[in-house]
């Protein structure tokens, strides 16, 4: 059962009590040393500095660590250098959601009629009105149209309206992205499977075959407003256009081989959910028109109500998945509950730096968004420890971040771990992060935040290599050994 944890207990215990260390002119060496009892001779420790220059990471590394339970900072390299945290940011917009929706918030969707039903006719409009959220797949859209059957519909006079505008509609998280980059979607108040569509490939006799769909456990309905074409060429491998509020894509055949399949982001939100609910609709033998979009949120009677499960659990998955479309969401539903003015993602991602500021202390949080996609976000590795530590105290966010598994020289998992680690990674081009909390073998809770960023490589990525660029992931695993390798270090020299 999980334990329940009150807004009130959040913003008391949490974001209340000792002041932030104070970094003025940040030192980047161990700021207190340990003194060691007994047997220091037999567990010693190489200094950071030997760490990272031994790494072979071409670029800057910044990292603090700090006692989680006091917050007293311990040790740190660059602690103040502002530097892009990629998905790590996920940590921060968890603890923003929590802090503002509370740990028991739920998302609302519902079918919502504008006229009486009579004899199983409604003489108005069927809006699907979203809430924004980010769980919404095939399977519940199903049960929502079988409801709508049982609620006595059996034909719409009128038109089949749906709704996003509970949240900014954002056609692209990142501009910058590969527009077939599936962690990259579009985002409304009403989102489907991820905002992102089954694009499945075979090669037969006759020529490919393809297809599109929204597939989910149970359902995997056909969609008419994505389509793909097979076009023979080698490069590139994707082209995309939107035209009359529908996705044209075309694929490279030389890059399909014999057969495949692969997910692919939606940038018409509203209307892919429309699609899949009028065809789920039809199998319960109700007939709607084509799905349009309306800007206005319609006053009528709701006749089905689904809620998604309850917040926490949500942020569990988002961390353990770094799944983008749901730190957008949650982060923007919890800015427009402060009351801010939302008119795009950044101004969601400033009402989140006024937060960390105002209830954190972290003066210099500089988002750009809630993911950590955007590459311009910029954090100080010294600020998000002393956060991690207050959070910690409460117990508010460690519980529901993924544990960190350490890996031997070849690369293998370790099979027994004896410092046990809850943490957020963070991946982007030539940009590594990871922060969270380690337990150290005698038991000692620190809080962390490692950064390395190689600037100069992220500049002269190509734009057709943004994907895979040549050395990014040879320089990424460089940066999670020596990610392992300061974690080590600290529960040699703290963990007493």
């Amino acid at each position: 059962m999980t334990k329940r944890i009150s807004r009130r207990l959040f913003l008391s215990g949490a974001f209340a009590g000792a002041a932030l260390p104070v970094w003025a002119n940040p030192p980047s060496v161990s700021l207190r040393p340990v003194l060691r009892p007994d047997g220091l001779g037999k567990r010693t420790a190489p200094a950071a500095s030997s760490l990272i220059r031994s790494s072979g990471i071409s670029g800057e590394i910044g990292f603090a660590v700090a006692d989680a339970k006091t917050g007293l900072v311990l040790e740190g390299h660059q602690p103040a250098a502002g530097v892009p945290p990629a998905s790590v940011t996920k940590a921060l917009t968890a603890m923003y959601a929590l802090d503002v929706l509370g740990a028991d918030y739920r998302f609302e969707t519902t079918l919502v009629t504008t006229g009486t039903i009579k004899n199983g006719v409604l003489g108005g409009d069927l809006v699907l009105v979203g809430g924004g959220d980010p769980t919404l797949d095939t399977d519940t859209l199903a049960n929502m149209a079988a409801q709508l059957k049982e609620a006595g519909v059996r034909e719409v006079k009128g038109q089949f309206l749906v709704y996003g505008g509970a949240l900014p509609f954002v056609r692209k998280l990142d501009p910058l992205q590969p527009d077939h980059a599936g962690y990259s979607p579009a985002i409304s108040g009403l989102n489907l499977n991820y905002n992102r569509v089954h694009f499945e490939w075979k090669h037969g006799s006759k020529g490919w075959v393809v297809t599109m769909d929204a597939r989910s456990k149970k359902y995997r309905p056909d969609v008419s407003v994505a389509k793909m074409k097979v076009t023979s060429r080698s490069v590139p491998v994707y082209t995309y256009e939107a035209r009359k509020n529908v996705d044209h894509w075309t694929v490279a055949s030389r890059a399909l081989g014999k057969g495949g399949a692969r997910w692919l982001p939606v940038r018409q939100p509203e209307l892919y959910a429309g699609d899949v609910f009028r065809t789920l609709a039809r199998a319960n033998g109700i007939v709607l028109g084509k799905a349009r979009k309306t800007n206005n949120r319609p006053a009528g009677q709701v006749v089905v109500r689904y809620q998604s499960g309850t917040l926490r659990p949500i942020l569990k998955a988002m961390l353990k998945y770094s799944t983008n479309l749901t730190a957008e969401v949650v982060g923007m539903t919890a800015s427009k509950r402060r009351g801010a003015p939302l008119g795009s993602l950044e101004d969601s991602a400033n009402e989140m730096n006024r937060w960390a500021r105002d209830r954190l202390g972290m003066a210099h949080a500089a988002l750009v968004d809630h993911s950590g996609l955007g590459a311009n976000s910029r954090l100080r590795p010294a600020e998000l420890v002393s956060a991690l530590a207050k959070a910690g105290s409460q117990t508010t966010l460690q519980p529901i971040l993924k544990e960190f598994k350490f890996r031997d020289q070849k690369g293998r998992p370790v099979k027994q771990q004896a410092i046990h680690v809850a943490a957020k990674t963070g991946t982007l081009n030539f940009v590594s992060g990871l922060a969270g909390y380690m337990t150290a073998q005698d038991g000692t809770e620190l809080a962390f935040a490692i950064f390395a960023v190689d600037a100069d490589a992220r500049r002269s990525i190509k734009e057709g290599e943004r994907e895979r660029p040549p050395g990014a992931r040879t320089w990424n695993r460089k940066a999670k050994q020596l990610q392992q390798k300061l974690i080590e270090r600290w529960d040699v020299l703290y963990g007493a």
